[in-house]
C-alpha cells in the first residue's frame, strides 16, 4: 500500500480568527440562539388551560384595575339657539345646559361636559324657530340624560 499525506481539513484551526473578522455575523447568530432559548425555557400555562391564555414568548400581563373604556354613541340634539350651532363645526368640544323654567328665573344644569361635536346638519327652513339640530358624541349615560332633558328645557351649548 502506498503512502499517502496526512488529510488536513481547511480552516478548522483559525476559527477564531474567522469570528473575529466576522464580528457582525457572530453577534447575529449569538443573538439568534439566545433569544431562541429564551422564548423555549419561558413560562407555560398549564396543559389543560385554553390555547389562547397558553403563553408562548411573552407572556400577556393582566389589565391593571383601573377606569374602563367608556362607550361612546351619537346623540342628535335641538339647541334653542340656531345661531350658535352655525359657529359648530365637527370636532369642537361643548358644553350642553339646560335651562329649567326661564320665565320665572329657573335654574341652569350642565348635562353634558367636553361633548364632542360629531355633526352639523343642514337646517331645513320650516326649523329656523325651533332651533337647530346637532349630532353629539357622548356616553351612552350623558345621551339618555340629553334626550331626557331637551323634552322638559330648552338647551344651549357653550365651546370649550
Amino acid at each position: 500500500m502506498p503512502q499517502f499525506a496526512p488529510v488536513r481539513i481547511r480552516g478548522g484551526r483559525y476559527l477564531p480568527g474567522r469570528l473575529v473578522r466576522h464580528r457582525r455575523r457572530a453577534l447575529a447568530a449569538w443573538l439568534a440562539v439566545t433569544a431562541a432559548a429564551l422564548v423555549a425555557a419561558g413560562p407555560r400555562a398549564p396543559a389543560d388551560a385554553p390555547r389562547d391564555e397558553q403563553a408562548r414568548g411573552h407572556p400577556v400581563a393582566d389589565r391593571p384595575p383601573g377606569p374602563r373604556a367608556v362607550q361612546r354613541v351619537s346623540a342628535p340634539v335641538r339647541i334653542a339657539d340656531a345661531a350658535t350651532v352655525r359657529l359648530l363645526r365637527p370636532g369642537d368640544r361643548v358644553d350642553v345646559v339646560a335651562a329649567h323654567e326661564t320665565a320665572t328665573g329657573g335654574r341652569a344644569e350642565v348635562l353634558a361636559r367636553g361633548a364632542r361635536v360629531a355633526e352639523v346638519p343642514e337646517p331645513l327652513d320650516d326649523e329656523a324657530d325651533s332651533g337647530a339640530l346637532v349630532v353629539l358624541s357622548v356616553p351612552r349615560s350623558t345621551a339618555t340624560r340629553l334626550a331626557g332633558a331637551s323634552a322638559m328645557a330648552r338647551l344651549a351649548v357653550t365651546l370649550c
